[in-house]
């Protein structure tokens, strides 16, 4: 006869507290990377800010660089990941699954603090090649491969012009880092004389480079 498990001498909320731990790090390393840089915040900081040792801190994340590789998979990595899950399920056209997609990553990233982690990669990435590198194939590489498929899902099923894919990746791409550097530029400006709504932007960004990806059919005079 098997014996029974013994249970745990640790209490439930202590359990709990242990099992939520991970996140309150990366919550806290997430707010100091934002505000502090990368560069200038320390291991020490971040423990002090979710209310454990460096010593814990450092059980689970043993290095700067494991931390922050660890707040991009969780805040950036995990909503790519969503994004192919919207991929694989979604059964409508192609053009609604580029604005199901546009709408999940501003709730995810660009209207969140996530956003500012792209920002904080734009400007000081290039002090860590080793960042840099882990940033292009944990992040840069996957969006265009999960925007790849979208494209060339919306060609086979000729709802889009036969286009070269990589470019209508990146023309996709640029319009948003445009938003996430203007909202950061303007934030700290006491007036903005020429305010932008987000979600317009996208979504009029999105409705431009349909109109130029969709099949058309060809006029009976063969005119253009």
């Amino acid at each position: 006869m098997t014996p029974a498990t013994p249970p745990s001498s640790q209490p439930k909320s202590h359990q709990r507290r242990k099992a939520e731990r991970p996140q309150e790090l990366l919550e806290a390393a997430l707010h100091l990377f934002i505000h502090k840089g990368l560069a200038a915040t320390r291991m020490e900081d971040v423990a002090k800010d979710a209310g454990v040792s460096k010593g814990t801190l450092y059980l689970y994340y043993p290095s700067k660089d494991d931390l922050f590789k660890a707040v991009v998979q969780a805040y950036l990595s995990e909503v790519i990941v969503e994004g192919s899950s919207l991929f694989d399920l979604h059964e409508g056209s192609t053009s609604e699954l580029l604005y199901r997609l546009a709408q999940t990553w501003w709730t995810r990233v660009g209207s969140a603090k996530a956003s500012g982690l792209i920002v904080l990669i734009m400007s000081e990435i290039t002090a860590y090649p080793d960042l840099a590198q882990f940033y292009l194939n944990e992040v840069v590489a996957p969006t265009h491969f999960l925007l790849r498929r979208v494209i060339e899902r919306g060609i086979e099923r000729g709802e889009f012009r036969a286009l070269d894919v990589t470019s209508v990746v990146h023309a996709l791409i640029s319009p948003i880092q445009f938003l996430i550097t203007y909202r950061q530029c303007t934030s700290v400006c006491a007036v903005n004389p020429v305010p932008l709504d987000p979600e317009q932007f996208i979504a009029t960004q999105i409705e431009l480079l349909l109109r130029g990806l969709e099949s058309r059919p060809h006029p009976v005079d063969g005119t253009t």
